[in-house]
């Protein structure tokens, strides 16, 4: 194994001794106290991937899809993927994507997240903002289950979490009952992401904000061939996201459905308001912040 990191270019070897060292600054990315800069978050997904690797070839000879319970530990590995890209930023670049959002959490407002998986955003929110009310939803029962028992633990009282198929939305949310609703790279692998979309129109307030990252790509592929990390991002939607929606008889949009599509299907669902935000620590997403 150190013979394959030396020639990766991981490990440095010292002739004559062979003894192995691991630079500081490559060690800073090989661990879990990298934060937003952690690779091995992210080379989870091989083994987590090919795990299904022949139902989806079976699928591309008889149609259909691979199901969520297929997937074993994969709110586990998307959670820490947030954690990069959401947690490590929340308080520091992501809230202050919305002028003054912050100090509404501070005076109390109502807060959905959509496709909240094992709900780690919320609960950091629940602390941070103890006079505000969180629900996460999510069609996963393992990952609600898991997340009440986290909230629990940590005595959130402010917080509760919904089991819930998403793919009636538009007819089954609340009428204008949060101030504030979140999706965090949760609508593109929905069967049915534009009925998601017009439900969070209809649950969000008037004067509500609805704050959506979702992947930074085009929608076509040939403004794609120069992203750093497009190689990845097809082959995940492709064994994963495409795949669970279809397993519900949903579109299968995945991941790169592309900001030309994401701005399509938020027009169709009533919005009026897009702004796109890119975070300089962030090359895998988009930021929407999304008005009535």
């Amino acid at each position: 194994m150190a013979r394959a990191l030396v020639t990766a270019g991981v490990l440095t070897v010292h002739p004559p001794t062979l003894a192995f060292s691991l630079p500081p600054e490559h060690a800073a990315s090989l661990t879990r106290a990298a934060a937003a800069d952690n690779i091995a978050v992210f080379t989870q997904y091989i083994a987590l991937l090919g795990g299904v690797e022949e139902a989806i070839v079976e699928c591309f000879k008889t149609g259909g899809g691979v199901p969520y319970e297929q997937f074993p530990r994969f709110h586990e590995v998307m959670a820490e993927d947030s954690g990069q890209s959401v947690l490590a930023a929340l308080e520091s670049h992501v809230l202050p994507l919305v002028p003054g959002l912050a100090g509404e959490l501070g005076r109390g407002i109502r807060v959905l997240d959509v496709g909240c998986g094992c709900g780690r955003i919320m609960m950091k929110l629940a602390e941070l903002f103890p006079q505000s009310h969180f629900v996460g939803m999510d069609l996963s029962e393992q990952a609600i289950e898991g997340a009440r028992t986290q909230a629990s633990a940590r005595g959130l009282a402010n917080i509760e979490f919904v089991a819930i198929d998403l793919g009636d939305f538009d007819h089954t949310a609340e009428r204008e009952s949060f101030d504030f609703i979140t999706t965090f790279d949760a609508v593109h692998d929905q069967a049915r992401p534009l009925n998601v979309l017009k439900g969070i129109h209809r649950a969000l307030r008037r004067d509500g904000v609805y704050l959506m990252q979702d992947i930074k790509g085009s929608s076509h592929v040939y403004n794609n061939v120069s992203h750093p990390i497009g190689t990845f991002l097809y082959t995940v939607p492709c064994m994963h996201c495409m795949t669970v929606s279809l397993a519900q008889g949903g579109e299968g949009l995945g991941a790169m459905w592309g900001e030309e599509k994401t701005r399509e299907y938020l027009t169709r669902a009533g919005f009026r308001s897009v702004e796109k935000h890119e975070l300089a620590h962030d090359v895998q997403n988009n930021w929407y912040v999304v008005r009535k």
